[in-house]
């Protein structure tokens, strides 16, 4: 692995896991030193930080991680709520029965986790759980920008089944009526329907918590299509 790739690496799971969270500055030659390399390197992985939208470069003050943006975090997830529709419907005529049986492990895995309350783990299951439907998909460029939004929602730091996590409960129902069509082959329309509407149910989840909680989403009451809308209407 070069040092780039290694200053890359270490940085950017440093960002995912909230060692680094939102507004914490990014010293390049502080990270050189820890990291036993030139400033060079972890000037390069941060530019490729930069360009996935994990840091942002603010005049006079330098690198710093993405700051928390409830408005653009519902943005990004409106936006997965149509790209994970259509890359569910691309992955199931590929779907295999191991692809099955490691769902349904998964979801066995997510009911544990909420039984007892553990959120966080909960939020990793229901990214691998996708993931292995996206393995399938052979749209490659549409599962990197699924993968872009995954990253800044996670820069974001707001796991959604930590702030209410009621959601997970109907989340695991939902990821169950998603792998049966999956297994039984239903129309790519409702598959479609049913994972949109899986991802605007925890944003609209969010929206009402941002309410109650005094953190209003001004300007965004319309700004989303209906949960009901497939992607060819």
């Amino acid at each position: 692995m070069s040092k780039q790739e290694l200053a890359y690496r270490t940085i950017r799971k440093r960002i995912i896991e909230g060692v680094y969270g939102p507004g914490y500055r990014l010293v390049i030659d502080e990270l050189a030193r820890e990291l036993g390399c030139s400033a060079i390197p972890v000037r390069e992985a941060l530019r490729r930080l930069e360009a996935e939208g994990l840091l942002e470069f603010v005049k006079n003050a330098g690198a710093r991680v993405v700051s928390i943006d409830p408005l653009e975090y519902c943005d990004v997830l409106s936006t997965l709520a149509v790209l994970e529709g259509y890359a569910t419907v691309l992955a199931a005529p590929h779907m295999t029965p191991e692809d099955f049986q490691k769902l349904r492990a998964l979801e066995a895995e997510m009911e544990r986790a909420v039984g007892i309350g553990d959120m966080l783990r909960y939020s990793q299951l229901n990214r691998a759980y996708h993931e292995v439907i996206y393995e399938r998909c052979p749209n490659r460029y549409l599962v990197s920008q699924i993968e872009l939004a995954w990253a800044r929602l996670d820069s974001m730091r707001h796991s959604i089944f930590v702030l209410l996590p009621a959601r997970a409960r109907s989340s695991l129902e939902d990821h169950r009526r998603i792998t049966t069509l999956l297994e039984q082959g239903g129309p790519a329309d409702e598959i479609e329907r049913v994972v949109r509407d899986h991802k605007l149910a925890t944003l609209e989840a969010f929206r009402r918590w941002s309410v109650e909680s005094g953190k209003a989403l001004d300007g965004h009451e319309d700004g989303y299509a209906p949960a009901s809308m497939s992607l060819s209407e």
